[in-house]
């Protein structure tokens, strides 16, 4: 896998702004805002910067849109600012679809359930997960679902799809990866029942089957279903290609339509997910619990530690899972800023690419490749965007209205020369 060819062949015909069939839809062109979480849900509920910002991005030219992250059920939610889906929140989200609509793109919302990745301020009750234990990023204890508690979970992310369809969604995006509750069960690092749940690797599929049972019967002929997976958890102890490969063969005969591919575990390695270094001192600055802020002052860097960031970080592991899956549609994210990736990605036979931080800078990227032939975008990869988001909103510090402090303004500096 070294010898990943970095320039596409000059005779070959572009795919990028060639549409792409998605199960039952088809997407104006091969991209999708990924679902990178925005904080932008006040109170749980759709607001209107979370509006005008998917608004945006469907005006920039993206072929799909997608929410993030919507919670199945109150225990699953990570943050009061996160978007819970209940009924309640399907007026709001309806004008959303109904924007991005009118842009000409398609919209999609993740669902999942965050797991022990939480806390009672925020669910209302202990957090619950495959295997009882203590989350230090919280902190605090949780607990392990009973197996009588499994069913009533997995028709949860039924009735998710269902709201989502009343909502006016296109596609849903089921969220098995990056170590939440799905994931939980799937990866031996957090999964440690001695039941039907537990043990083997087809024990331990055995609860994401049951989410899928309900997701595809719920979605019905008309819409399109993708599941986020692992292909590794990204630390000794946890899922591995191998058995990746055995959890992507089991969504697919679920009926999922295509899978986005990513690796990471947040209550482990988070910045295996996206890469770089945590700009500890925004993360801090944001916080309003202070005996947290100086926690993560003191060991924070130990606690997140830096993954060396470089564009299409996920391509190599993403072609083992081409190989092994040659004829079923896989998504790729990770790391896509140029154009010049973004092709090489479509030809190495990924029906779609997915992207996050990109739009979050210029949510016209799409759109700037196309009409003015921009090569690549001004995102510099400090992960600011990503410091901010776990006490407020997503945003680019080169948007930002505010005045930054600082030894802010000197961490981003000192981030963004040490990605050149």
């Amino acid at each position: 896998m070294e010898n990943i060819q970095t320039n596409c062949p000059a005779e070959k015909k572009s795919r990028l702004f060639t549409p792409g069939k998605l199960g039952p839809i088809t997407l104006r062109n091969r991209t999708i805002r990924s679902a990178a979480f925005e904080n932008m849900a006040t109170g749980h509920n759709p607001s209107k910067m979370l509006y005008d910002y998917h608004k945006s991005v469907a005006a920039g030219g993206i072929g799909m849109t997608t929410i993030a992250y919507a919670s199945v059920t109150q225990s699953g939610l990570s943050f009061k600012d996160q978007l819970w889906l209940r009924k309640e929140t399907v007026p709001g989200l309806r004008k959303i679809t109904d924007a991005i609509h009118a842009e000409g793109a398609a919209a999609s919302i993740q669902i999942g359930h965050c797991g022990n990745m939480s806390h009672r301020s925020v669910t209302g009750c202990m957090p619950v997960s495959a295997s009882g234990g203590f989350n230090m990023y919280s902190p605090t204890l949780y607990r392990s679902l009973k197996e009588n508690e499994l069913t009533e979970m997995a028709r949860a992310f039924g009735n998710g799809v269902r709201l989502a369809r009343e909502a006016g969604f296109d596609c849903v995006e089921v969220h098995a990866g990056h170590g939440y509750l799905i994931s939980q069960f799937l990866s031996p690092y957090t999964n440690r029942r001695k039941d039907r749940f537990g043990g083997s690797l087809q024990n331990r599929m055995r609860f994401m089957n049951m989410c899928m049972n309900e997701v595809m019967e719920a979605a019905g002929s008309d819409m399109a279903v993708v599941a986020k997976t692992n292909m590794r958890d990204g630390f000794k102890g946890g899922i591995e290609i191998d058995e990746g490969i055995e959890i992507a063969r089991e969504l697919r005969k679920s009926g999922a339509h295509a899978l986005v591919l990513s690796g990471g575990f947040v209550s482990k390695a988070p910045m295996y997910v996206m890469r770089g270094a945590m700009p500890i001192k925004t993360l801090t600055h944001y916080m309003d619990i202070w005996w947290l802020k100086y926690g993560v002052k003191l060991v924070g860097r130990m606690m997140i530690p830096t993954v060396p960031f470089k564009e299409a970080y996920f391509l190599e592991d993403a072609l083992r899972f081409r190989e092994a899956m040659p004829d079923y549609p896989l998504i790729y994210v990770g790391g896509l800023v140029s154009r010049q990736k973004i092709d090489m990605v479509l030809d190495h036979g990924f029906e779609f690419v997915q992207m996050g931080r990109a739009v979050l800078h210029d949510p016209a990227f799409v759109n700037k490749m196309k009409e003015q032939g921009l090569e690549r975008c001004g995102c510099k990869h400090s992960n600011y965007c990503i410091g901010r988001m776990y006490s407020i909103e997503m945003a680019c510090h080169q948007h930002l209205q505010e005045e930054l402090p600082s030894k802010l303004k000197k961490e981003i500096e000192r981030l963004e020369a040490e990605n050149k």
